[in-house]
This record gives C-alpha cells, sequence and structure tokens, in this order.
C-alpha cells in the first residue's frame, strides 16, 4: 500500500534561483567578418558559373563562329552584339574565365571518395552541368569552324561525290552557302573523318539541305545526345574503379572543355568518345570478371564504330583485347581465338559501314588530311620547323616542309614504344585497359603531327575514370584549364586585326576582376540564418551568441546549451537554467548544480524534491540536518513507489 505523500511547508513553492553570475566578456571584435560556409560558397560557385555561361551565350551572338554571311546581320536586338564585335569577345572571355573558376572551386570542395558535407551532392552537380550548358547549347557555336566542314562534307557525300578525293570548294563550289564558313585552310581539304561519321552527316543534309542553320542545330542535337551517353557510361566506368560516381562526372561531363567544344563547338568527339567508353564498359563489365562472348562482340562493335568516326579509337581494342587474354590464362590458344575474334568484328563493322555509306575504303587516304595543317600545339611538328629555319639561317636553303614531314615520320618510333610498353603493362596487370587507352592515346595525339586543343579528349576523359585519377588529378585540372583558354571564341584568326584580341582579353580580364571582388563581397558578409559559419549561431550555434542547435556559443542558449549562461536543453553552463541543470546554479530539472534548487535538488542547498543536498530539506529529507525528516517520495512513471 502506498502512503500518501504530506507536502511539507513551501515544497510546492518556486524554487528560488540564485543570481546568476555576469557571464565573461565578449572578446574583442578582430575587425574581420566572419566567412561564410562551403556550403554557402558552393551556392555562390554555382551562381558564378551560370552567370559566366549567360555571358557567354549571349555574347556569342557577337563572338560566335558565324557563317558567312551572318545570319543575324540587319537584326535590330539580336543583332547588336555583332555590331561591336570587340565588346563581344571580352564579355566572352569574362564568362569563360568565370566558368572555369567556379569549376575549380568546386572540384576543390570533392574528394576521392565523392561529394561530403558541405560540398554539392552528386544531384546538384548534374544539375549544375545541366544548367551551365544550356546557354552554351542554345548559342551560335563558338571555338572552331569545323561545323561548317561537317556540313559541306555530308552534302559532297549526298551529291554522289567521294568527299576523300576533292575539298568541299571543288565540290560544291567556292559560293555555296556551305562552303562560305569553311576557313580557307580547310576548304580544298579532302574529309579526315571515317564513313559513320559522314553518314550520319548525309542523314543530316538530307533534312537541312542548304539551310546552314538548321544543319548547326541538326548537329548540335547529335552532340548533346553523345554527351547525354557519356553523362550515362562514365558513373558505370567508376564504379568499376570504386570511384565516386559525383567526381567522375564533374571533372569529365561538367569540364569546361567539354561545355566549350563539344556542346558549344560541336566537334564529332562528341560520338567519337561517347561510343568508345560505352564499348569499354560492355566489355570489361562491372569487375575483372570475365564477360560472356556476347558482351565482348558488341563492345568490340562500339569500339570500332567509334573508329568509324576517328580511327584512333581502335586502339582500345588492343588493350582490351590483351586484358582478355590475360584474364583467360595468357595461353597460346588464347591469343590465337581472342586475336581472330576481335579482328573479325573489326573488319566485319568497318566494311558494314563503308559499304552502306557507298565510300568503300577510300575513308583511309582521308586519315592523312589534317597534316596538311601546321599545329602550333604539335611537338614534332614545332621541332620540324625549328630544324628549317635553323637549315636557312645556316645557308642551306629552304627545307621547312622536308624537315617537318621527316620530324613527323620519327615521332612514329616514340608513339609506337610507348604503346608497346603499356601493352606489355596491361598483359602482366601492372596497368588496366582504360589507363593504358588513355595513356595510348594520349600519346598519339601529343606526338603526332596535328594537336588541337579537343584531341585531349581522346586522353582526358579515359583516364577519369581509372584508378590512378586521384594522383593525376592536379594535372588533369591544369591541363584542361590551359586549354580551355587556348583557343578564341570566334574560332578564327586575327592575322589583319591583330589589335583586336588584346584589347578584347584586356577587357575581359577587367570584367573578370570586378566578378571576383562582387565574390570576395559575398563570402566575407555574414551568412544566412543556416549557414553553418554564422557568428551569431545557425545550424550549429557556435557563433558569439550560440543560440544553434549545438548552442556552445558564449550565451548558450541552444539545445545544447553548453556555453556561458547555459539555459539550453542541457544546461551545463555557468548558469545551468537548462533541463538538466547542472551549473553552477542548477535551477534546472535535474537541480544537481551548486545551489540545486531543481526538481531532484542534489545541490548544495539542496531545496529540491529530493532533498539530498547538504541542507536536506526536502521530501526525502535525506540531507544533513534532516529538517524535514525521511519522508517518503511520490511515485512517477519511471521510477516504482516505495
Amino acid at each position: 500500500m502506498v502512503t500518501p505523500e504530506v507536502a511539507p511547508p513551501g515544497r510546492d513553492d518556486p524554487p528560488t534561483r540564485a543570481a546568476p553570475s555576469d557571464p565573461p566578456a565578449t572578446p574583442p571584435s578582430t575587425g574581420h567578418r566572419a566567412r561564410r560556409g562551403l556550403r554557402e560558397q558552393a551556392r555562390i560557385a554555382r551562381i558564378l558559373g551560370l552567370t559566366g555561361a549567360l555571358l557567354m551565350g549571349i555574347s556569342a551572338l557577337g563572338s560566335g563562329a558565324f557563317p558567312v554571311p551572318n545570319p543575324l546581320n540587319g537584326l535590330r536586338v539580336i543583332g547588336l552584339p555583332s555590331r561591336n564585335v570587340t565588346l563581344a569577345i571580352a564579355v566572352t572571355y569574362a564568362g569563360l574565365l568565370m566558368v572555369v573558376t567556379a569549376w575549380l572551386w568546386i572540384a576543390r570542395m570533392l574528394t576521392t571518395r565523392g561529394a561530403h558535407h558541405p560540398a554539392p551532392e552528386r544531384r546538384e552537380l548534374g544539375r549544375t552541368a545541366i544548367l551551365w550548358g544550356v546557354p552554351l547549347a542554345l548559342a551560335p557555336p563558338m571555338f572552331s569552324k569545323d561545323i561548317y566542314s561537317y556540313l559541306a562534307q555530308s552534302a559532297t557525300l549526298a551529291r554522289g561525290i567521294d568527299p576523300y578525293s576533292i575539298g568541299p570548294a571543288q565540290a560544291l563550289g567556292i559560293d555555296d552557302p556551305l562552303v562560305r564558313g569553311i576557313p580557307t585552310v580547310w576548304r580544298d581539304t579532302p574529309a579526315p573523318y571515317g564513313p559513320l561519321f559522314l553518314g550520319l552527316g548525309r542523314g543530316i543534309t538530307a533534312l537541312s539541305g542548304e539551310n546552314v542553320v538548321l544543319g548547326i542545330l541538326e548537329h548540335r542535337v547529335l552532340a548533346l545526345v553523345g554527351v547525354a551517353l557519356m553523362v550515362w557510361v562514365l558513373p558505370r566506368l567508376a564504379s568499376r574503379f570504386d570511384l565516386d560516381a559525383g567526381l567522375v562526372l564533374w571533372l569529365g561531363a561538367a569540364n569546361p572543355l567539354v561545355l566549350f567544344h563539344m556542346v558549344s563547338g560541336i566537334h564529332n568527339e562528341s560520338i567519337m568518345l561517347p561510343l568508345l567508353l560505352l564499348g569499354l564498359w560492355v566489355m570489361l563489365g562491372r569487375d575483372d570478371t570475365v564477360q560472356p562472348w556476347w558482351r565482348i562482340t558488341g563492345g568490340a562493335a562500339l569500339i570500332v564504330a567509334a573508329a568509324s568516326v576517328k580511327l584512333p579509337a581502335l586502339l582500345a581494342l588492343g588493350f582490351v583485347g590483351v586484358y582478355l587474354v590475360r584474364r583467360r590464362g595468357g595461353r597460346l590458344v588464347d591469343w590465337a581465338v581472342m586475336t581472330a575474334w576481335l579482328s573479325a568484328i573489326a573488319a566485319a563493322v568497318l566494311t558494314f559501314f563503308s559499304l552502306a555509306t557507298g565510300l568503300g575504303f577510300n575513308w583511309v587516304r582521308g586519315l592523312s588530311a589534317p597534316s596538311v595543317l601546321i599545329s602550333p600545339m604539335s611537338i614534332s611538328t614545332n621541332l620540324g620547323l625549328l630544324a628549317g629555319q635553323v637549315g636557312r639561317l645556316a645557308g642551306l636553303g629552304d627545307h621547312t616542309e622536308t624537315t617537318m614531314g621527316l620530324m613527323r615520320s620519327l615521332f612514329v618510333l616514340p608513339i609506337a614504344v610507348i604503346v608497346v610498353v603499356l601493352l606489355l603493362g596491361c598483359l602482366r596487370g601492372r596497368v588496366d585497359p582504360v589507363t593504358g587507352t588513355g595513356l595510348g592515346l594520349g600519346a598519339v595525339v601529343l606526338l603526332g603531327p596535328v594537336v588541337h586543343p579537343w584531341y585531349l579528349f581522346w586522353a582526358l576523359l579515359p583516364l577519369v575514370v581509372t584508378r590512378a585519377m586521384p594522383f593525376y588529378r592536379r594535372g588533369l585540372l591544369l591541363l584542361s584549364v590551359v586549354l580551355a583558354l587556348a583557343v578564341p571564341p570566334t574560332g578564327a584568326d586575327f592575322f589583319f586585326r591583330g589589335f583586336q584580341l588584346p584589347l578584347a582579353i584586356t577587357a575581359g580580364a577587367a570584367m573578370y576582376t570586378l566578378a571576383l571582388y562582387v565574390v570576395a563581397r559575398l563570402i566575407r558578409s555574414p551568412g544566412d540564418a543556416g549557414d553553418p559559419a554564422r557568428p551569431d549561431g545557425g545550424t550549429d550555434g557556435s557563433g558569439t551568441d550560440g543560440s544553434g542547435t549545438d548552442g556552445s556559443g558564449t550565451d548558450g542558449s541552444g539545445t545544447d546549451g553548453s556555453g556561458t549562461d547555459g539555459s539550453g536543453t542541457d544546461g551545463s553552463g555557468t548558469d545551468g537554467s537548462g533541463t538538466d541543470g547542472s551549473g553552477t546554479d542548477g535551477s534546472g530539472t535535474d537541480g544537481s548544480g551548486t545551489d540545486g534548487s531543481g526538481t531532484d535538488g542534489s545541490g548544495t542547498d539542496g531545496s529540491g524534491t529530493d532533498g539530498s543536498g547538504t541542507d536536506g530539506s526536502g521530501t526525502d529529507g535525506s540531507g544533513t540536518p534532516g529538517d524535514t525528516g525521511a519522508g517518503t517520495r511520490a511515485p512517477s512513471d519511471q521510477e516504482p513507489a516505495r
């Protein structure tokens, strides 16, 4: 039977709290405003990149790689940027620098294990890349006029003329609308591309005819389909090598080179590389397990299809073949079976595309077409030019073309050596086939006779999804930035207007500096209510006021309440007026502080319900003087009756 409890005098009176001690003085201000948290900085970086992309998209109306004549001429509003090309180029450069800066900024927040708070998550990265790409996809092409060669060569094929024998000017005429926009150096050059790409181009020409703008839009749709396929396959290759998909997508698909030269420039690497990467994934699978023959066959066909756009992609078939031989045991019969099977697939696919387009194997003759151009980024070409100039200075005559051709031929040897060494490494298991493909294609590009910034896609995109990526990540970032700035947006030279580009770059740099100043002001300004870095206590509450969730600031009024005042839920501060009340005053629910006037009353004074303090004036009365005596505590839900 439970004995009812008789309340002693004064027990139900509200506890008397001792005067809280003065909180310590707030430390003097340092004079610097608190920086925003990384989460807020990530949002600012995304906005900076979007602003840059919008500036590029708008200024492309004046700085883009337009056909001849410019279809915007005479239009009142939309044609305004084309009336001041220098200003349009300056705005484009400012936007370009903003996009590159924002891309690097976000890349710094990502780790090899992915996007962790407060960095953007994978979905945010995907949305950001799409938002940056939309203005460029809707704008006129920039950075290259190759799209006009694509249209003219496809039209040549559509008219029943072999595009591998003569150039567009000879086939269509110099005044043809599709020929006018081609740079002079390429007008008489036969097509250097494979039969698959020209077959796709012939289908586009059948729809657009001589409408240049419609043909550009159709090629851009095809390029965007290729980029979408690349976005789909990159995370799957990344999972094979235990890499985070968000990081791989950001360094690969959201790379400024992809935005500038695939989305905006509409280069046919947007078809070649997605097919190559998809073929690698189909042949290799999710792990090191040898795939069934139908997957090996399908993946090999995709790689050969990529080679039907640009032939160097065929190098990937060799690395995957060597890898499969090693996985199957490395016996002589394995070599014979795999070599015969992959060779048969390559021959069948190339024959199919060659016959389906009606071109036969004439496309092999067009492989040397790009070498007619003097590429300033090619090592072999520059050494040949240097040797020719040395001969002229030595009085040996002008043999520049001979020395350049000789040097290009000699550089085939180091390319072959590098590829053979990589194949041996793949056979011994030291190099995976994706890394071998990337490094091999990189050697073909860098030591080859012609180098364009978008050619580096051949090496960059495969290497992004390999296990070694964390080790050369900084190199990839630096290379991407340098190449993104290497080509002017007009895609043309400035031989007869050399003043224009320096003026535009100077003005663009000034605009970019102003944008950085605004960003710096935003970063140093106080954050929003939910910003972790706010001094007045947001979610974390670790600022001066400390009123956030943690409440560990000077005031400490948050959930934890461990600050000086301690009025939060835990109340372990100096005042201790929170639920636990373990501070100096102890007037909270538990009351275990010095005064102990809380519900439990186990403090020095002990005037709470339990009364087990020094004075012992509570109901239980187990304190030292024992004024009330050993009363019985009332039962509660948490404690059985005694």
